[in-house]
């Protein structure tokens, strides 16, 4: 008998026997589909982490390490999110204001600076994701390895920054058709993108990550586009304009607002480059964090010099920081993209349309990937108990749906649009992101500081680690120091702004993340009393997927061996790429 015949039911239907039997085998598998379903909503058993010996430090390690989301991304959609993940409106249109604001010379040196500070973190980030690739990654090391109270304000600060951005993003994309007059109402573009959003996250990680693979390309390309078309059109190759050069450098200047105009680009440049750490957030749902992130933190190098520094400073000799079209600049209108702006100066028609499309596709990336951050970061703060349980409620298909659909729920504040009162809520809705990637960022370079010191300690080194920061910890004190240098300079601008008198609204949207982020840290440290977590008891081994240390070292040096023996050209290749 086939195998397929033993699936079959005996005796056949239009009999008495087989009939009955036909029947019930319908029935049998109608009860198994559907009980197969609700299983699929059945949370994952974490009961190995109640055991009260366990300290609450430990307790998390094993929780965020054990957690059941799914490992479904591939190589190729960590290389694009790595690559194109981070652009969106603070490249596309916020450095319209900061142009405006700094002029192209404090353009070019707030975001070098940011830059380096952030190629330094993702470096650290990388060494850490591979080593320890678990449910919250940055807020979970925060939590083992400065303290648990540092790692529930980390936690909380990172996701209420994304529950915020998804209706920011849903808003500026409706707004974003606006630039082709569209009669329909914005509230119905707002509908439409935001069940995009729902749909591709209902898809799970894969969905995810399908998802930023096409967006991706698409705002690659078009960076990639502008920057040779930025070249053409500087050099006189434009229908109008004739050769340009520098000349926007000596008239109206290199800056805007000297010094406090350079400062003043810090915060928006570190909102240009948000969403650059999910690369290691989403290195729990990743098949082979060893071999994918490695390539997707040394890439990161890339995308700052070429999409950043280099589209950025065509921007600068394209567009005088002094255009009236830059005055009205924000970060949900399109129409002052300085990318718009240098295409419709040089007189060429339809191109403005094309950018205007990828700035909207841009948008909508944004809002997926904070759907994504928000979702994971919530449910890992369930996991490690700063959260009420059911946010660690975790599907058979390792979706967070719990956490999803707190996030998708309060994505309905874009619906605000049609509220007369919207740019007063996007003001106070800003003020809770502005600074919130200052204090991830940092925290993230200082638990590379102190894991590389318990290493120390324990008398081990980093020929036990797949990836090793091609900075080390030098580099993570550069970026840590970055970190509070740009935290100064923010609460200077802040106190007193750039052209205008001092004002306490406007002090506190600038400003709001550090008390929030203080107040959460307080809080914790009060309610719990959690010690600060001791260099010496840092737990170096929970969370590794490769437990075997004398044969992942082997294979590390192996693996060394077999680059060092190519020729140089291949060696710069698997150092840079």
């Amino acid at each position: 008998m086939s195998a397929d015949n033993k699936l079959q039911p005996t005796g056949s239907p239009g009999s008495a026997v087989g009939d009955e039997k036909y029947n019930t085998t319908v029935e049998q598998v109608q009860v198994s589909k559907w009980q197969s379903f609700k299983d699929s909503f059945k949370p994952a058993d974490l009961s190995h982490i109640d055991d009260p010996n366990l300290t609450d430090v430990e307790r998390a390690a094993l929780a965020t390490a054990n957690d059941p989301l799914s490992r479904r991304l591939k190589s190729r959609h960590l290389q694009m999110i790595a690559i194109g993940g981070a652009i969106g409106t603070g490249l596309f249109v916020g450095s319209g204001s900061t142009l405006r604001t700094g002029g192209p010379a404090a353009l070019i040196i707030g975001f070098s600076i940011i830059g380096l500070m952030l190629y330094c973190t993702v470096q650290a980030l990388g060494e850490l994701a591979v080593t320890f690739p678990v449910s919250g990654a940055f807020a979970t090391y925060s939590t083992r390895f400065i303290d648990p109270a540092w790692g529930f304000a980390m936690g909380w600060n990172y996701g209420v920054q994304w529950l915020v951005v998804l209706p920011l993003e849903l808003v500026a994309a409706s707004i974003t058709i606006g630039y082709w007059n569209s009669p329909v109402n914005p509230a119905a573009w707002v509908a439409i993108f935001y069940a995009i959003v729902v749909t591709i996250n209902m898809f799970g990680v894969k969905g995810y990550g399908e998802a930023e693979f096409v967006f991706s390309i698409i705002k690659v390309t078009a960076v990639i586009g502008f920057i040779i078309l930025g070249i053409i059109l500087n050099c006189g190759g434009g229908p109008q304009g004739g050769y340009i050069g520098a000349k926007y450098w000596y008239d109206p200047g290199a800056f805007s607002n000297s010094f406090k105009g350079v400062c003043s680009v810090f915060v928006n440049a570190a909102f240009s480059f948000t969403g650059t750490e999910l690369v290691g957030l989403a290195a729990a749902e990743t098949e082979n964090p060893r071999k994918s992130l490695p390539s997707a933190a040394k890439q990161v190098f890339w995308r700052i010099c070429l999409f950043y520094i280099v589209s950025l400073t065509l921007v600068g000799l394209l567009v005088p920081y002094d255009d009236p079209h830059l005055m009205g600049s924000s970060s949900v209108d399109a129409t002052a993209s300085p990318f718009v702006i240098a295409i419709q100066n040089a007189g060429i028609g339809g191109l403005p349309s094309v950018i205007n499309v990828v700035i909207m596709i841009a948008v909508l990336s944004v809002g997926n990937s904070a759907v994504y951050g928000c979702s994971r970061t919530l449910a890992s703060l369930a996991s490690q108990g700063f959260a009420p349980k059911i946010l660690a409620y975790v599907d058979r298909t390792g979706r967070p749906l719990v956490c999803i659909g707190i996030t998708m729920v309060f994505g309905l504040l874009c619906f605000v649009v049609a509220s007369d009162k919207q740019q007063e809520v996007f003001d106070w809705l800003m003020a809770l992101t502005g600074l919130s990637l200052i204090f991830t960022w940092g925290s993230v370079c200082l638990c590379h500081i102190r894991f590389r010191r318990a290493l120390k300690l324990k008398g081990r080194g980093t020929d036990e680690l797949a990836f090793t920061s091609q900075v080390g910890v030098v580099g993570s004190w550069i970026g840590f120091i970055i970190n509070i240098l740009v935290l100064i300079a923010q609460f200077w601008i802040a106190l007193f702004p750039v052209g205008e008198s001092p004002d306490p609204a406007a002090f506190f949207q600038k400003y709001l993340a550090f008390p929030i982020v203080v107040v959460f840290y307080a809080f914790w440290k009060i309610y719990k009393k959690p010690p600060f977590v001791h260099t010496r008891n840092i737990d170096v081994d929970t969370g590794r997927r490769e437990m075997d240390l004398d044969l992942l070292k082997q294979e590390v040096a192996e693996e060394k061996a077999y680059i060092r023996s190519r020729g140089w050209w291949y060696r710069t290749y698997k150092f840079w790429c």
